[in-house]
């Protein structure tokens, strides 16, 4: 059973011009995805951004998804979705693991990215946390992408000097 700790969460940001979000869904388990691309959806269309959907095999490929869109196409940010379930082998530590990395260097760079790829032990935990009606991860990884373009565009334009005044 999944506990749920009290937590608070960020308002969406208002955008003063349209917002183009991807999701790069694995849809491994098809349930799951489901449940976590409505509640991407339904949080992206709160905020009124456009939302374009990919599909690729595994975690592993969502970011090299994302760094092809990123380099290739005019997105403001990504949501990331996809789920993660541990099985008898070490292979579940490097999906996690590598996909996660992977989505790290991506931002680190620049890349407005929402991480919605659940790393779970089994599968009911992945219903309850992929849930819209539940924990929302979907939802909660198209926030946090909405959030990071918002910086960005919040940002955009400022230079800082590098050691002199200018």
């Amino acid at each position: 059973m999944a506990v749920s700790e009290p937590h608070s969460t960020l308002a969406l940001p208002d955008f003063d011009r349209p917002v183009r979000l991807l999701i790069v869904v694995a849809p491994y388990y098809q349930d799951i995805a489901a449940a976590l691309i409505a509640g991407a959806r339904a949080v992206a269309a709160r905020a009124g951004a456009e939302v374009d959907l990919v599909e690729v095999p595994g975690a592993l490929e969502i970011p090299p998804a994302i760094a092809l869109a990123e380099r290739l196409a005019r997105y403001d940010g990504y949501v990331a979705l996809g789920c993660v379930i541990r099985g008898e082998t070490t292979h579940y530590d490097t999906v996690c693991n590598d996909s996660s990395r992977g989505l790290m260097m991506l931002g680190l760079a620049g890349a407005c990215i929402g991480n919605g790829i659940l790393t779970v032990e089994n599968r009911d935990q992945a219903l309850v946390r992929a849930d819209p009606a539940g924990q929302d991860k979907g939802g909660g990884a198209a926030a946090a992408a909405l959030h990071l373009i918002a910086l960005a565009r919040r940002w955009a334009g400022t230079t800082k000097g590098i050691g002199f005044k200018p």
